[in-house]
């Protein structure tokens, strides 16, 4: 939410004021001083490879939509970031994966609805059928060497840069 939504502050309803305060201009509650501080979106990702190829899925929604990425999803309040990434796997391919170690810690958001934060994890298949679900339409192995247009620059820093 950007402090331009913010009209009324939420603990006593008064319309808020906007003041300098911890190095930047925030939404301030005159009343009560209720400050409003921006939390960051979180996402979860997972490298997936097996056999000298990496695990892909196909985007179904926009932005990108056609495209292919790693596995992820936003972390929900209060879980784990790795357990929501093995489940963003589950979700969307079908397999329940392993994850083993954290890759990178990945800063910046790359459009409007994505996350600040992307956390790539390392995991290994456990079971599973392979099938597109959630919000994939395909999903596949892929060989580094001939790789699908991909979606995001997360997903071309861990494939590409490594």
């Amino acid at each position: 939410m950007a402090f331009t939504q913010v009209n009324y502050c939420p603990q006593c309803s008064t319309p808020i004021t906007h003041q300098f305060t911890f190095g930047k201009t925030r939404p301030v509650c005159p009343n009560c001083g209720w400050i409003y501080f921006a939390d960051p979106k979180v996402a979860a990702a997972v490298l997936v490879e097996q056999d000298g190829k990496v695990l892909l899925v196909r985007r179904v929604n926009e932005p990108f939509r056609g495209l292919w990425t790693l596995p992820a999803g936003f972390v929900n309040a209060g879980e784990d970031p790795a357990e929501a990434a093995a489940r963003e796997c589950l979700e969307e391919t079908g397999l329940t994966v392993r994850v083993t170690r954290v890759l990178d810690v990945i800063a910046g958001r790359e459009h409007e609805r994505g996350a600040d934060i992307v956390i790539l994890y390392a995991a290994q298949v456990q079971s599973g059928q392979l099938m597109a679900g959630d919000d994939a339409d395909a999903v596949g192995w892929f060989d580094l060497s001939n790789l699908p247009t991909l979606a995001f620059q997360v997903t071309r820093r861990a494939l590409l840069e490594r």
